[in-house]
């Protein structure tokens, strides 16, 4: 097969979606976000390359093998069938949303296995199917294509309150059960977060500073309040440490620096990069963070007083007297380092960035800020 945008072992990968597992070629295609054309062009040449295979797709072996073959490929379409479709099997469920269901998979699986999978008849699926769908059924399939559609944009992260949120945007009118109901039906769940370990290492000599936020993390306007954190993130070659700077009025992340090591210079390039991107006042705007060493060292006490910025620290071993920035990283261990396998701390930076620049701060909608993102603000 021919070399070009997409390399040889994803375009077989593509093909054999197609010939070994019984699927059209619209349905693959649209799994990888591809044209038809293009996956059917590359059937034909896998084909012509490959004249054990025939034409029904299926290589020219024992009928015994053809049968174990095409009872795994049925187990296998089934379990992910099933997985889909969980919230359409408990108790209370409607028929018609059933069949609604089955309706947006026919191109992916069979309709035989779908009605067995959800224990409705195929006849009366198909007495259901031909006749008129009424108003309300059609918008019901309208927002679950749409509820689904957000779900998957969303890296599986938003929940029933944020897609609503979304859907509010987009013009579409809809009542926020309505989208738990349909998540629920559709067995959709957003990541759920994990157990936070804690890297804050406190001083052994800390300062008296004062606590200036006091658990009130707004701003009435961006660069007059800022919180920070260091966070880890696991590599197969070891840690990473992100340390972060948070604007309390947009909830952007303003400044970031990321390295393998947690010393102080880490905390003062993610703030020299908040100070060049988010205007301050001298005097007025507020740094605060916890007690760690980073944090009350002589050296970022310097940097703070060279910025004219006024250091903020909460009590010691109190994370609500941080909450936010512990907010923040709490956030993005769930939706993105614990769903991520990190060979190389060269592949966690790019992610990490990726995720700051273009999801959190462009694309993540906010509760706090009416469902905007911070870039919106």
């Amino acid at each position: 097969m021919s070399t070009g945008k997409y390399g040889d072992d994803f375009k077989e990968q593509v093909v054999l979606e197609v010939i070994n597992k019984d699927r059209t070629i619209s349905s693959v295609a649209q799994s990888y976000g591809l044209v038809s054309q293009t996956v059917g062009l590359w059937v034909k040449k896998y084909r012509e390359s490959h004249p054990e295979v025939s034409g029904s797709g299926e290589v020219v072996e024992s009928a015994e093998i053809r049968r174990l073959r095409r009872e795994l490929r049925e187990s296998q379409a089934e379990v992910e069938f099933l997985k889909k479709a969980a919230g359409l099997l408990r108790e209370g469920c409607s028929v018609s949303a059933r069949y609604a269901f089955i309706v947006s998979e026919e191109g992916n699986y069979t309709i035989t296995l779908m009605c067995r999978c959800l224990e409705v008849s195929k006849s009366g699926y198909l007495d259901w199917k031909r006749r008129p769908m009424s108003d309300t059924e059609v918008r019901r399939i309208d927002l679950t294509h749409r509820v689904r559609a957000s779900f998957e944009a969303s890296d599986a992260t938003y929940g029933y309150r944020r897609i609503h949120a979304e859907l509010v945007r987009m013009g579409v009118v809809v009542c926020v059960d309505t989208v738990r109901t349909i998540m629920a039906e559709e067995g959709l769940v957003a990541v759920q977060p994990r157990l936070r370990v804690r890297t804050t290492i406190p001083a052994k000599d800390i300062d008296e500073r004062e606590d200036l936020v006091g658990r009130d993390f707004h701003a009435d306007a961006p660069g007059l309040k800022w919180v920070g954190d260091i966070t880890y993130i696991p590599t197969w070659a070891g840690f990473c440490y992100l340390a972060t700077v948070l604007d309390c009025c947009t909830k952007k992340v303003v400044g970031y620096a990321i390295a393998d090591h947690m010393r102080t210079s880490l905390i003062q390039d993610a703030l020299t990069m908040a100070v060049k991107n988010c205007p301050h006042t001298r005097g007025v705007t507020i740094f605060h963070s916890d007690r760690g060493s980073q944090y009350t060292s002589e050296a970022f006490a310097h940097t703070l007083s060279d910025y004219g910025i006024r250091a903020s620290c909460g009590k010691t071993g109190v994370c609500w007297d941080n909450a936010w920035a512990e907010s923040f990283n709490a956030t993005l261990k769930n939706e993105r380092v614990h769903r991520m396998v990190y060979p190389t701390r060269e592949k966690a930076i790019r992610d990490i960035v990726w995720w700051i620049e273009l999801r959190y701060n462009q694309k993540r909608l906010h509760s706090s800020l009416g469902y905007r993102t911070p870039n919106e603000v």
